[in-house]
This record gives structure tokens, sequence and C-alpha cells, in this order.
């Protein structure tokens, strides 16, 4: 059996598609300008070539016309009529000085009131006259053939009885010529005037590439001041130093130099504050695990794990709360994604993670949800890592058997988020230095690593809301002053709806 025919074996290179491939062509700004300045330039060189050729055909005909003019003239001056018939006082030396050219063919033509011919060439054509164009005795020109030859003709009609005002006699009388001699002159003007182009061109392209490359130089010395920089040189770049047209260019780099020394400004103080928290956990869980090791006794052994694992714990915390503040801070760099949603929702799913939390702590963890659902614009993971560190933040300084409530309420411009617990409070002076990061009020015996509030800040930041903190106006039956924070969001604007008549529910 023949084997089947394999299939025709294709070119496997890749080939990226074209709008790929030009979209990887880099263009140049100094091409791009000399192409859009030499480009006219060069087409409208042609057409200034025939502009001069137009022009000096017009100039060359001028002399030429003036002498057809005066030959008509004197020729017209010697046709007068004698007894009726048209006469001419032409000589035969006279005639040939009218014909003598070296250049052109020149023939003239005299013609009775009726048309009949009286002297020169017959074959010169009549002008074509039109009924409302009365002959007039004023020399005209006009452009002819004659046997095939462009020719230029001077024409004007002789009365030849003076006193004859109704019916006057008219005698035409044509002086025509070849146009050698005008083409000659023509092309001699057209030679004097496009020649010395020649020259110039070139001259005018070398003098815009150089005024081009002058003009652009300072995109250059822009250029080495930017490579002369250090790396960790994040300054701002003089703006006065460049031509106006550069500027906006200098002054996007600069904002753009300004964000990027933020962002590394804050991955520093994080770098810092990671190093630094850090250190005190790990510290205390080498001791431990050396005092573990040390230990001979089951019960000592078991005594110094567990501290191990709290420490651990404390840790784990601290590199969570770490990475949530970092995930916060550069929120706005990751462009993560802002989303309609409803605040009530999200909170009560909150509420709900940390009910286990609640019942270990013996704490009443309650929530009020809203008459009508309040709709924000938001990051859902942010506004939860926001929401669970104000719980737990309330979790932890309310002491056994108190109580901690979240509220989602709105009016009409605002949607509200409230947190208040039964715990010790936070005093006047303090509220404005506990979202500072790793701040702890003196004398409190909580745990905590001063993280949360400060992420809580820097969410709250990101979507536009504020934070305020009160004294907790329902504890009153308790012995602590409590505490409520509360975050105000803006809502978005709503849609307008179409006017005209209300929907039909059928």
């Amino acid at each position: 059996m023949t084997p089947p025919a394999s299939p025709p074996q294709q070119d496997l290179e890749y080939q990226p598609p074209a709008a790929e491939a030009d979209d990887e062509i880099q263009h140049s700004l100094f091409g791009e300008i000399l192409d859009w300045m030499l480009a006219p330039l060069l087409l409208l060189w042609p057409m200034s070539i025939a502009i001069t050729y137009l022009v000096a055909k017009s100039i060359a005909n001028q002399p030429f016309d003036h002498a057809l003019e005066d030959s008509v003239t004197v020729l017209a001056q010697q046709v007068r009529a004698v007894d009726g018939k048209v006469i001419k006082g032409l000589s035969g030396p006279a005639r040939d000085i009218l014909r003598a050219d070296d250049v052109d063919s020149v023939y003239f033509q005299i013609q009775g009131p009726h048309g009949e011919h009286v002297d020169g060439d017959r074959d010169l054509p009549p002008p074509v006259i039109d009924e409302d164009d009365k002959p007039r005795s004023s020399v005209r020109f006009r452009n002819d053939t004659m046997h095939g030859t462009p020719v230029r003709v001077a024409y004007a009609y002789v009365r030849l009885e003076r006193d004859a005002v109704d019916d006057p006699q008219l005698a035409l009388v044509q002086v025509a010529e070849t146009l050698e001699k005008r083409g000659q002159l023509a092309n001699a003007i057209i030679k004097g005037v496009i020649l010395p182009q020649f020259i110039i061109l070139p001259i005018v392209l070398a003098l815009v590439w150089f005024a081009l490359a002058r003009g652009l130089s300072p995109l250059a010395q822009l250029q080495e001041r930017i490579r002369a920089r250090s790396s960790d040189d994040l300054s701002p770049i003089a703006s006065n130093q460049v031509p106006e047209e550069i500027s906006p260019l200098v002054n996007s780099l600069n904002d753009m130099l300004a964000r990027l020394s933020l962002s590394i400004e804050m991955q520093k103080r994080f770098i810092a504050d990671a190093a630094h928290q850090m250190r005190t956990p790990l510290a205390g869980m080498r001791m431990q695990s050396e005092l573990a090791l040390r230990q001979t006794d089951r019960g000592e052994i078991h005594r110094s794990l567990e501290q191990l694992a709290k420490s651990s714990e404390a840790a784990t915390r601290l590199v969570n709360q770490l990475l949530a503040l970092a995930r916060a801070e550069n929120q706005p760099q990751a462009g993560t994604a802002m989303l309609p949603l409803e605040l009530s929702e999200l909170a009560r799913s909150a509420v709900q993670d940390w009910v286990p939390a609640s019942f270990a702590q013996r704490i009443d963890l309650g929530y009020e949800a809203p008459a009508e659902p309040v709709h924000i614009v938001g990051n859902p993971t942010m506004l939860r890592e926001l929401l669970s560190n104000l719980i737990d933040n309330a979790l932890r300084y309310t002491p056994a058997g108190g109580s901690v409530t979240v509220r989602v309420r709105g009016d009409a411009e605002h949607g509200f988020l409230e947190v208040e617990d039964t715990g010790p409070g936070i005093a006047q002076a303090e509220r404005a230095r506990v979202f500072e990061r790793f701040y702890r009020i003196l004398g409190n015996k909580a745990e905590g690593s001063g993280l949360g509030l400060a992420i809580v800040r820097e969410i709250a930041q990101q979507h536009g809301a504020e934070v305020d903190i009160y004294n907790n106006p329902r504890a009153q039956q308790s012995k602590l002053p409590g505490a409520l924070f509360r975050l105000t969001f803006p809502l978005p604007p709503r849609p307008q709806e179409p006017e005209g008549e209300p929907p039909y529910y059928g």
C-alpha cells in the first residue's frame, strides 16, 4: 500500500502581524519635521516653475505685440477709398520691410468692406466677430493658425469714409507672425530664473537641515543632563533650562519622578518598619527555642513551646498587617479597580467572620443593617480589610462581657460605617496620633502592633472617606466611655431618569 503523501512543510518562522511590526518602528522626530518641511518645498518647486513659465510667456508677448500693433497701425494709415474702391499706398519696398524677419514668418492681409481681398495673404483667416461685438478701429489681438502653424494676429478695422456715420465702410487690416521669437524669449527668461534655483535649492536644504539640528539641540542637551545623573538622583529637572515647547514634557517627567520618589520612599519606610518590628518577635522566638532546648523538665519544655507558639502567632499577625499596609499604600500605583458595591452586605459578611472570636472572648458582637441599601464605589478586598481591623481593634480593647456593634446607615449624600465598643475609649488628645504607625497609647495592656488604625486610615484615604473618633454615646451603662469609629463615604451620583411618561407595570 502506498503511504499517504505527507502535507507540505510550512515555514515555522514566526511572522509578526503588520500592525505589530508598524508599532515597533521607532520614528525620528528630526526626520518627521524634516519631511514636513521639505515635502511642501519640493511640491511647490514644480508649481513655481510652471507659474514662472506662464509669466515668462506673458512678458515675452508684450514687446512683440507692441511691434505687431505698430505694423497694423502703419498699414492701416496706407488704406483709403478712391471712387468707392479700396486702394493702398503700400509700395514693394515697404512690403519687403514689413515681411523682413530672420526668425518668424510674417503675414499681412487687407480686405475691403465686403470681404473682398485687396492685398496680402489670402489664406490668413479673418477674425470671428460676435453679433453683439461691433468692429472697432482699435488694434486687437488673437491666437490663430496659418498653414497648421500657431500665429499671433493683430487686426483693426479702418473707416474708409470719414463722414459716413450711419453706415460706415470698414476695411480689415491684419498682420500675423509665428511664435519662434516669443518662445525663444520665454525660454531665455525661464533659464535665467530656473538655473539660479538649482543653486539656491541645495543651499536652502542645507540651511533647513542646520536650523532643524540647531533647534533640536536642547533635546540632546537635556538627554545628556539626564544621562549624567546618578541612579538614585530623583530630583526635579530644571524646567527653566529648556525651551518653552519642551517644558510640558519636563513637567510630566518631574511629576513621574515625584511619584517614583514617593513610591521608593514608601518602600524604604516599609522595609525599615518591618525590620524594626520583626526584630523583637524573632528574638523572642529564638530565646524561647534555646530555652526549650536547655530544659529537661517536660513541664518547662511545654511552657517554652507555648510561649514560642504565642510569639509565632504575634509575628504572623505583624507580617500580615505589614503586608496589608503595603497593599493599601500601593493601591493607587497598582491600579486596583473600584467597583460599585453594597456597603451593608460587605459589613454583614465581615462581621460573620469575627463571630467565633467574639464568642471566645465573651463579647457581644452585633450588626445593625440600614433601612435601605447603601451603595458606594470601592474595592471590596480593601474595605473588608479596613472593617476587619476596626472589629479586631474593638474586640482587643473591649473587656469580657462588653459589646461591639457594627452599624451601616446613610443619607442623601453620604454612607456611614460605624464600629462602636464599650472599651476604655480614646482620649481627645490621643485621637490624632492613634492613626500613626506603631503608635501605642501608654498604659494599654492589650496586645497589638500599632498598625491596625494606620491601615484603616490609608484605605479610607484611597476611597475618599473620612475617619472620625467619638466617645460611644450608648455606653452609659458601662463604667468605660467606649469608642465610636465613624467612616463617612461619599455616595456616587445617581443616574438621571429619562424625562417622559412614567413606566407602565401591567
